[in-house]
C-alpha cells in the first residue's frame, strides 16, 4: 500500500493523505477544510481507480479561487502519477 501526504495549495484544508493499493483509492484524508463536505468526497472517491477520480475532479474551483480541496486531490494524484512511472496513467 502506497500513502501520499500532499501539501494543499490555495485551499481551506491543509493537507491530505491518501491511501492507494494498486492504483485503486482505498482511503482519503483531508486534514482542516469543511469537514462534512470533505468526508463526503472521501467516501464517494474510495474504491475508485487513481485516473478516474483525476477526470472527475480535475479543474473544479471553489468559488472565486483557483482551485478546490477535491482539485487538490486530483493534483496530488496526478503528481504521484508522475512520480511513479510504473503507473499508465488513463489521462
Amino acid at each position: 500500500m502506497d500513502i501520499i501526504r500532499y501539501k494543499t495549495k490555495g485551499t481551506c484544508s491543509e493537507y491530505i493523505e491518501i491511501q492507494l493499493e494498486d492504483n485503486i483509492i482505498k482511503d482519503v484524508y483531508f486534514h482542516g477544510g469543511c469537514n462534512g463536505n470533505l468526508k463526503g468526497i472521501s467516501s464517494l472517491v474510495r474504491g475508485m481507480n487513481i485516473n478516474d477520480v483525476i477526470l472527475k475532479l480535475n479543474g473544479i474551483k471553489c468559488g472565486s479561487k483557483q482551485t478546490s480541496c477535491p482539485d487538490q486531490l486530483s493534483l496530488a494524484l496526478i503528481e504521484y502519477i508522475k512520480n511513479n512511472s510504473k503507473i499508465k496513467s488513463g489521462i
